[in-house]
């Protein structure tokens, strides 16, 4: 509470505004058109500041209650906030949490705040796997997980017998009251092994577990490794000494490391590599895997688990059953049990976690296959955008879909006037027909009209792009090596830098120039659509869980509404890529003679001009004509200017006359 009510003294901090109701007020109050769309675009404006406020608290709270340090993340010596990997233990590079929740955490730790990150592709690993034709792996661990494989992948797990007959003994738990004994049997266990000239491996759940029983270790003065996420550089030469006789080494999550541990001088004989687990994971494949660092190819091994009532697995399921039994027998405080019994106990309690994590991810796959029906539609449109198959068809279905949804909505609301603003808007055209010749006409031949009006001003002014481009192509081909150019694209709000093929752009006298912009254009759209509708999808799939309270499969919802919110997404792409289209211009000066090709014909027969004039015209004609053969530009000429003669000053023909009675006459 004193979190919250240091945000401010406006009570409905942490509420939405109801926007649908103040617009329905609005438009019963007695304003102006003008007045109504400030109101309404306030309305807006206020309600994404709200949303945004209430999204940064929400993230704050989920990074100071559900974020553990040295757990979920670490913080390293750069003060830099680090994802922890879950199975492996290890740094996850260049990863980070999205939709601002890794800036709340980095808020939390006091360290750098670095830029917000935006998902612009996601998927599951079950969706990638299953893209592939064929599917095969290898594994040490999955015959506990063969259900999730035949139900997620149709794969069947055959177990292939070891190479070597199993010489590793692993023993049952050793079951304490509380962490705090666990631990300290850990140290004692520790210190027998070493005793007796054994390596031993200490696997941990968690960095904080891994670091407390170091500190443990360095007060009873004993040497030892420490391979967790902190110091995973030295992954390699801790693994390679993990193996000598007496040596301790620290793992948090050994599971995947990928390299075996050598044993070295007289540690077969002294009965291999010992592991000792802190405490037993959630998954039996995880504790598989460390119990896998010993006994490999038939060397001798051990492998025992310590495990507390305090831990979080036996908190959840068993604790209460085993505690009782421990009271009745009356077991003092360090006291041990253990017993098949219970190590078969813990392991059917980790079996109901792995049923409930897989029913997790089952459930998980399902959201994504709703995402994945999407996801194929929008990146064909971007491989078509990308490649330039069928993107021409593609162009063309957009301005005829645009057009069809303007008229529509027109048409249904009885709104002449609404639909010419929106033309105007979307793309910038007067409609040059009346109300009668639209709506009295049918559905498809109105649409036609408008497409074929809309399409033809686009292909205009593409080609008009093409042909201001090309001098600049030519010359840069020319004149220079470069194999691509760049140049903006505007649309008069915002500009976009498309990059052509100089030499294809040359040889087409500039209609690649076209097809670049189409291309830049297009998935430019489509990316930043996508990228929206991929954070409402994750919103929509937070709020549709709570659909559960009455009754209702959220699941259903959040297909229902995830199609509604991509068919409005595909009509803003039509939208967008067809309204930056037919506004595209390239923001450049144009050369003279795209200039003189673009200005209208003059008729200059009654204009007298003097022979030095009509002489250096005639030469300028020359030159172009001379230039347009050899390819090359025409030199500059000098510009010859004439004395101006006076309306009184004497005619220069020699009459004596004053000029504006003379020659001068006509020109008054």
């Amino acid at each position: 509470m004193d979190f919250l009510t240091g945000l401010g003294e406006d009570r409905n901090f942490y509420q939405l505004p109801d926007i649908g109701s103040m617009i329905a007020e609005l438009e019963h109050e007695n304003l102006t058109p003008e007045e109504k769309a400030a109101k309404k675009e306030k309305i807006y404006n206020d309600f994404a500041i709200q949303s945004d406020r209430v999204h940064t608290v929400d993230q704050l709270l989920k990074a100071y209650t559900l974020f553990e340090k040295d757990i979920d993340y670490i913080v390293d010596e750069n003060k830099q906030v680090k994802i922890v990997d879950e199975q492996t233990g290890r740094i996850m590079e260049g990863r980070r949490w999205s939709d601002g929740l890794h800036q709340a955490v980095e808020a939390k730790e006091n360290a750098k705040v670095e830029a917000a990150t935006q998902t612009y592709a996601t998927i599951t690993l079950q969706n990638y796997f299953r893209m592939y034709k064929k599917l095969a792996g290898m594994t040490g661990t999955a015959e506990t997980e063969a259900g999730e494989f035949w139900d997620i992948y149709k794969l069947d797990v055959v177990v292939i017998p070891t190479n070597r007959p199993i010489a590793r003994i692993d023993m049952d738990d050793m079951i304490y009251k509380t962490k705090r004994e666990k631990y300290k049997a850990v140290i004692d266990e520790v210190e027998r092994l070493i005793g007796i000239g054994r390596p031993v491996l200490v696997g941990t759940t968690s960095v904080e577990t891994s670091e407390l029983l170091s500190k443990m270790l360095k007060m009873k003065h004993i040497e030892h490794s420490v391979l967790n996420a902190k110091l995973h550089q030295k992954e390699a030469e801790i693994v390679a000494h993990a193996g000598e006789p007496g040596h301790v080494t620290i793992a948090t999550n050994m599971a995947g490391r990928g390299t075996d541990i050598k044993l070295k001088g007289g540690v077969r004989e002294a009965g291999g590599l010992a592991i000792i687990g802190t405490e037993r994971h959630e998954s039996r494949r995880v504790d598989r895997q460390l119990r896998g660092r010993a006994g490999r190819q038939g060397d001798p091994g051990s492998s025992l688990f310590f495990v507390s009532l305090e831990d979080d697995l036996m908190r959840i399921f068993g604790s209460d059953r085993i505690a009782s039994v421990m009271d009745r027998m009356g077991l003092q405080e360090g006291e041990v049990i253990q017993h098949s019994m219970i190590t078969r106990q813990i392991e059917k309690a980790q079996k109901k976690v792995e049923e409930n994590n897989f029913g997790m991810r089952k459930r998980l796959l399902e959201y994504d296959d709703v995402m994945n029906n999407q996801r194929t539609v929008i990146y064909n449109k971007r491989r078509n955008a990308l490649y330039g198959d069928r993107l021409s068809i593609d162009i063309s279905n957009m301005f005829y879909d645009t057009c069809a949804l303007i008229y529509d909505d027109a048409q249904q609301n009885h709104d002449w006037e609404g639909f010419k603003l929106e033309m105007i808007r979307v793309f910038a055209i007067e409609v040059p027909f009346t109300e009668r010749e639209l709506f009295n006409a049918r559905h498809d031949e109105a649409v036609q009209k408008l497409y074929d009006m809309v399409y033809s001003t686009y292909k205009e002014r593409m080609q008009r792009i093409s042909d201001l481009a090309y001098p600049f192509i030519k010359r840069i081909y020319e004149n220079t090596r470069y194999v691509n150019v760049a140049f903006p694209i505007t649309d008069g709000k915002k500009t976009l830098n498309v990059v052509t093929p100089v030499k294809k752009s040359y040889e087409n006298k500039g209609r690649e120039v076209q097809l670049s912009i189409e291309k830049s254009i297009t998935l430019a759209i489509i990316d930043d659509l996508w990228k929206d509708h991929l954070r409402e999808l994750d919103e929509l799939k937070t709020s549709v869980q709570n659909a559960s309270y009455e009754q209702k499969d959220p699941l259903l919802i959040y297909k229902f509404e995830s199609f509604n919110l991509f068919e409005k997404m595909l009509l803003e792409i039509n939208r967008e890529i067809s309204s930056f289209l037919i506004r595209a211009s390239l923001p450049v000066k144009e050369d003279e003679d795209m200039k003189e090709a673009r200005q209208p014909k003059r008729d200059n027969r009654n204009l007298k001009t003097s022979h030095d004039s009509t002489a250096t015209e005639t030469q300028r004609a020359m030159d172009r004509a001379a230039s347009q053969q050899t390819g090359e530009r025409p030199k500059p000429q000098p510009v010859h200017v004439e004395k101006k003669v006076g309306r009184n000053d004497p005619c220069p023909c020699g009459s004596g006359k004053k000029y504006k009675n003379c020659c001068g006459k006509d020109l008054d």
